[in-house]
């Protein structure tokens, strides 16, 4: 027995000693520039790199230095990983993984492509779009549409573990990218289009356990709510917080989904992610705040339980999901400085908060045709509604005009990036507007539990489709502003070398000054681009990356084949004469200086 118990020892320690040196790896690999680690760059999202041979003086000079057809032809969102002199590239369903050797011009040293059934392509809102792989412990983590989540050996590509963490029949897919803290992988879930119950998962890294998952709606023991200590708007929640605010047993159904970005801070030790729309859409069939959906959360990564929340939407009535990436960012606010959280919400509104906290700070319009609210209060917390916009108004099936922005936001998932040097944001934004009709809607498991009809366009009187903005997160303010005909449904890239990258749905990748807007260069890639620009070193070069392939909800017309102004739930007449600048395609483009 004694040497039993010694033996338990042992492992136990070897356990703690690996999930403590997968987080020092990570801690370490965050800080590296030469390498991309994690999906978001860091932990802090900044999306920042402190690589500069690239600079605003010699940026006109860069050239695509080697490219990488993925094979797929539908939206590529996300980038690739660089880790050591291996770069790892993903791609939309079928949800294929290839590690490429950098040392020998891209050769493929594993490909690997999970067998799933294409009855999941039906259940994926808005294309069959994966925005990244997690590395953490020698594995590369995935997740695919079909809501499996898989480890694999980042030197071999075998499968190390592989679970399920929902369910398709049920409208449940996966298209985030994962996130690895200490000896956990956190992953969402897709489907409030569904009516899916949306929740975060911490899976053990070790072997795909389940650690803790907590629901974005629902009961406390299952919300992981403390009602004295969770806090909301510097107050405690309170019991049942979530269930008061929904009719019966509607939350079971409510939606919330969780497929955007997350955020870690190491000093604090909590995490940071969005919750997405309540179901249905039609605001009529579920009255309440019906919180928890529209959520900013900070979680304790360790036991899932909730420090504070804030609401930015309740009870929405636009599908103004709010899963957009919380930058992690110490920036003065209004002249104090400031553990701030920054988030530009599809609401149109940037908000700011002490991510310590949770106090809200700042809440303005980051695009100034937002008119469905006036402002945010900042003692409640709630914005101020603007009658004429609310898609309830007159009876469920009131069709709502004119609302500024539109269901896909002042800007959907395509991250914001951080610029240290400037202390200011860089957004790529959606100009875009909407017509809004309700309709009665039952819920059956699998089928969509939408509820309205949408057209979109540009706001009356212009003809740009997007914005490029520098954002004062600190004031609340527009800095700059460099308008697109398209949505900028890209990712982007603030660099030390005074560039900030990013692309567009013709298939431009641009840079600009970070302090003027001013476009310093753009080359035409082979496809639109809704990925995210990565920047590495490899052999002492700085290189940039980008993925092209057009798709996502701005280009689910192009994607998925659809006509009708009304469909892509209202996208397709929006972008309609995108398909005039690009086409179809999958292809890595990787950038250098001569």
């Amino acid at each position: 027995m004694k040497l039993t118990y010694v033996s338990l020892m042992a492992c136990s320690a070897l356990i703690f000693a690996g999930s403590a040196l997968a987080n020092d790896e990570l801690l370490k690999l965050q800080k590296d520039p030469n390498q991309w680690a994690m999906p978001t760059g860091d932990y802090a999202n900044t999306r920042h790199t402190d690589l500069k041979q690239i600079t605003a003086s010699n940026v006109k000079d860069l050239r695509p230095a080697w490219t990488f057809s993925t094979g797929v032809l539908r939206g590529h969102e996300g980038g690739p990983l660089i880790i050591g002199d291996v770069m790892y590239v993903h791609t939309p369903f079928p949800n294929a993984v290839y590690a490429l050797d950098l040392n020998n011009n891209g050769v493929i040293l594993w490909k690997y492509e999970p067998k799933q059934d294409p009855n999941v392509i039906p259940v994926m809102c808005c294309d069959t779009v994966n925005r990244g792989v997690a590395y953490g412990d020698g594995k590369i983590i995935l997740n695919q549409a079909d809501a499996n989540v898989v480890a694999l050996d980042a030197k071999t590509g075998k499968e190390v573990w592989k679970v399920a963490n929902g369910d398709p029949k049920k409208g449940e897919t996966m298209t985030s990218a994962p996130m690895v803290v200490k000896d956990k992988v956190f992953v969402g879930i897709s489907g409030g289009e569904f009516g899916v119950l949306g929740r975060l998962t911490a899976l053990n890294l070790k072997d795909g356990s389940v650690a803790w998952k907590a629901l974005s709606v629902g009961p406390d023991d299952q919300i992981l709510f403390d009602p004295q200590k969770t806090t909301s708007m510097g107050k405690p929640v309170g019991a049942n917080s979530s269930l008061s605010t929904w009719q019966g047993d509607q939350w079971k159904t409510g939606g919330g989904a969780t497929w955007g970005w997350y955020s870690y801070d190491p000093q604090l030790n909590l995490i940071y992610y969005g919750s997405g729309n309540p179901s249905t859409w039609n605001p009529t069939q579920r009255p309440g705040d019906n919180k928890w959906s529209m959520t900013i959360f900070a979680r304790n990564p360790d036991t899932g339980v909730a420090k504070w929340v804030y609401q930015m939407t309740p009870h929405d009535e636009w599908d103004y999901d709010g899963v957009n990436e919380m930058i992690l960012a110490d920036i003065p606010v209004k002249g104090k400085p400031t553990k701030a959280l920054v988030h530009f919400d599809r609401n149109g509104f940037g908000y700011t908060l002490n991510r310590e906290t949770g106090e809200l700070l700042v809440a303005e319009k980051y695009d100034p045709a937002v008119n469905w609210a006036t402002h945010v209060d900042l003692k409640t917390g709630r914005p101020e509604v603007v009658a004429k916009y609310s898609t309830q108004s007159g009876g469920q099936d009131h069709n709502t005009k004119g609302i500024c922005p539109a269901a896909l936001g002042s800007k959907d998932q395509q991250p914001a990036a951080f610029s240290p040097e400037t202390g200011m944001f860089y957004v790529p934004t959606n100009h875009v507007c909407m017509d809004y009709e309700p309709f009665k809607v039952s819920y059956t498991a699998g089928q969509p539990f939408v509820g309205a009809t949408l057209s979109m366009f540009p706001p009356a009187g212009q003809n740009n489709l997007g914005n490029f903005i520098a954002w004062d997160a600190g004031q609340g303010k527009i800095v700059w502003s460099d308008p697109e005909p398209f949505s900028v449904w890209s990712g982007a890239l603030a660099t030390a070398g005074g560039v900030v990258f990013y692309g567009t749905l013709e298939g431009y990748l641009k840079a600009v000054d970070m302090k003027t807007g001013k476009e310093l260069y753009k080359f035409k890639t082979p496809s639109g681009i809704i990925g995210n620009v990565t920047s590495y070193t490899h052999k002492g070069k700085q290189y940039i990356a980008v993925l092209s392939g057009v798709g996502g909800w701005a280009g689910i017309g192009m994607a998925a084949g659809l006509t009708g102004d009304t469909e892509g739930l209202g996208a397709v007449g929006a972008y309609k004469a995108l398909s005039n600048y690009t086409q179809l395609g999958g292809v890595l483009t990787v950038f250098a200086l001569p």
